[in-house]
């Protein structure tokens, strides 16, 4: 019984790995191709909205991988936590936002980062 469990356990893991690491790396994948334009809409440097699209590429790619989950984890909690700051502090959007806009995904994600950190991410990764 306590084998299924652990099994079922590390399963739920990897898939939540896998499910925010593509949500992560697909939306660096995004954001690298269109930086330049992506930078306007964000308020910040076309250098900075780069790098930032790589870290979230390569953090998403390594915790769908299972490599260095902690570290991975944490840059995207990182990013996260921009972009919470900067919904609640520059452009004054509430929790649910306009047409869903909020920062309550981003909580969501900062969430999963956390189990995916506090677990180590399961034994079924590299």
């Amino acid at each position: 019984m306590h084998q299924q469990v652990s099994l079922f356990n590390d399963a739920s893991l990897l898939l939540l790995r896998l499910l925010v690491g593509f949500i992560f790396a697909t939306s660096g994948f995004r954001h690298i191709t269109n930086s330049k334009a992506r930078s306007l809409g964000l308020g910040l440097s076309p250098g900075l909205t780069h790098l930032l699209a790589v870290i979230e590429l390569a953090a998403g790619a390594a915790v769908a991988l299972g490599f260095m989950v902690p570290v991975a984890a944490a840059s995207l909690i990182l990013i996260m936590l921009g972009a919470i700051y900067r919904k609640i502090f520059v452009w004054h959007i509430g929790f649910w936002g306009e047409k869903n806009s909020g920062w309550h995904y981003d909580l969501l994600f900062v969430a999963m980062s956390l189990v995916i950190i506090s677990s180590g991410g399961g034994q079924l990764a590299l």
